[in-house]
C-alpha cells in the first residue's frame, strides 16, 4: 500500500545472507619504505574500516542468531533474508543500534522521554510484519489514550496500518487482521476467552514497561503466551525502567527480557538530540494557592506546619486524609471545616 512504500522511501536495506560469509579479508598492503613516512590520513581511513568491521559484525551476528535454530513457522525466507530501516528522518546511531538488536533477542529498551522509543518499536514491528506474512504484531499500552497515541505513531513513523475494526467481533478481528494496538487488559481476556490464535503472534511491543510487576496485565499477557509458544519476539519500552535493582529484576524476569538497551541523560550519543527542559519557577504565584487553600487548614490546626512555602503534596494530602476521618471543629465549636 502506498504507506508501506512511504516508509520504505529512502529506507537502508541490511542484507543479511553477505554476514553468513566470514568478513573478507583485507587486501595485503606494502610495506612502507624506510624512512618513508605514511601517507595522510591512514588514521582517517583504518577508523573507518574498523567501523565498517563491527558493522559486518552485528549483521554476521544477525545471520548467527537466524541460522542457530530452524526457522520460526511462517517466517518468509525471502524477507527475512534482509531487515529495513528507514533513513526518510535523519538517521540517529543510537537508534538504529538498538533497533538491529531487538531484532535479536528480546529487549528492555530504556531512553528517556522524547528520544525516539516509538521510532525504534516502528522499525521492529514493521520487519516482523514483513517477516511473517500470516503473523500478528502487537503494541500493548496501559491506557486507551496512549493506544491511540502510539498508533498514530506507528502509522506516521513506519506506514503501519490502523484500520477501524468496529464492526467485527472479537474472533474474527483476530482471525483477518494482522496488527493490533490494545490495553494488556483486552489482551488478557482474548487470550483467556480463546479469541486471540496465541501461536500466530510474533512481536509483542510493551509500552510502559517499568508495569510489568506483580500481577499486572502486562505479566498475565506474557505468562499466557508462553504456555504454548516462545516463537515471538518482545520488545519491553521505558523511560524509568525501575525505582530500584530489584524492580528492574522483576521487570527483566517477567517480560522474559535478554538484553537491555540503556541510554541516560548523560549519554554521549543522545547528546545531539536532548532538548534542555525549560523549567518556569511560579514559586511566587503556587504560595499564593497554597496560602489560599492551607492557610485556613493551618489555623484550624490540620495542618501543623506553618511555614507554607515548605508544605509537600504528601503533606497536604495526609492532612487532607486524616481530617476527613476526623473532622475539627471550628474554635467558635460552631461549624465544621469543609475540606476538598
Amino acid at each position: 500500500g502506498s504507506g508501506e512504500e512511504a516508509a520504505m522511501s529512502g529506507g537502508r536495506q541490511a542484507q543479511l545472507p553477505r554476514a553468513w560469509r566470514l568478513p573478507r579479508a583485507k587486501a595485503a598492503e606494502p610495506e612502507p619504505e624506510p624512512g618513508v613516512a605514511a601517507a595522510a590520513g591512514g588514521e582517517a581511513e583504518a577508523e573507518a574500516e574498523a567501523e565498517e568491521d563491527e558493522e559486518e559484525a552485528d549483521d554476521l551476528l544477525l545471520a548467527a542468531a537466524a541460522a542457530a535454530s530452524p526457522p520460526a513457522a511462517g517466517f518468509c525466507l525471502a524477507a527475512g533474508s534482509l531487515w529495513i530501516y528507514p533513513t526518510n528522518l535523519p538517521v540517529r546511531g543510537y537508534q538504529l543500534r538498538m533497533a538491529r538488536a531487538a531484532l535479536l533477542a528480546n529487549t528492555l529498551l530504556c531512553l528517556p522521554t522524547g528520544l525516539g522509543k516509538t521510532f525504534v518499536a516502528a522499525v521492529v514491528m514493521y520487519n516482523f510484519y514483513r517477516w511473517f506474512p500470516s503473523g500478528k504484531v502487537l503494541f500493548l499500552a496501559p491506557t486507551k489514550p496512549l493506544v491511540a497515541q502510539q498508533m498514530e505513531a506507528c502509522a506516521r513513523l513506519m506506514g503501519i496500518p490502523a484500520r477501524g475494526t468496529q464492526a467485527l467481533s472479537r474472533r474474527d478481528l483476530w482471525a483477518t487482521k494482522r496488527v493490533f494496538f490494545l490495553t494488556p487488559q483486552v489482551m488478557v481476556n482474548d487470550l483467556s476467552r480463546g479469541s486471540c490464535p496465541y501461536a500466530d503472534i510474533k512481536c509483542l511491543v510493551i509500552d510502559e514497561a517499568h508495569k510489568a510487576l506483580g500481577n499486572h496485565a502486562y505479566c498475565q499477557v506474557v505468562k499466557e503466551l508462553s504456555k504454548y509458544t516462545n516463537q515471538f519476539r518482545i520488545l519491553a519500552l521505558s523511560a524509568t525502567p525501575g525505582s530500584d535493582t530489584k524492580a528492574v529484576q522483576q521487570v527483566i524476569s517477567n517480560l522474559l527480557i535478554a538484553q537491555i538497551e540503556l541510554c541516560t541523560e548523560d549519554s554521549p550519543e543522545i547528546q545531539p538530540y536532548s532538548h534542555e527542559r525549560q523549567v518556569e519557577k511560579i514559586v511566587n504565584a503556587y504560595i499564593q494557592v497554597l496560602e489560599a487553600f492551607a492557610g485556613r487548614l493551618i489555623r484550624m490546626g490540620v495542618l501543623a506546619r506553618r511555614d507554607i512555602p515548605s508544605l509537600t503534596k504528601y503533606q497536604i494530602i495526609l492532612a487532607r486524609d486524616q481530617y476527613r476521618k476526623k473532622p475539627f471543629l471550628t474554635k467558635q465549636g460552631k461549624c465544621r471545616i469543609s475540606c476538598y
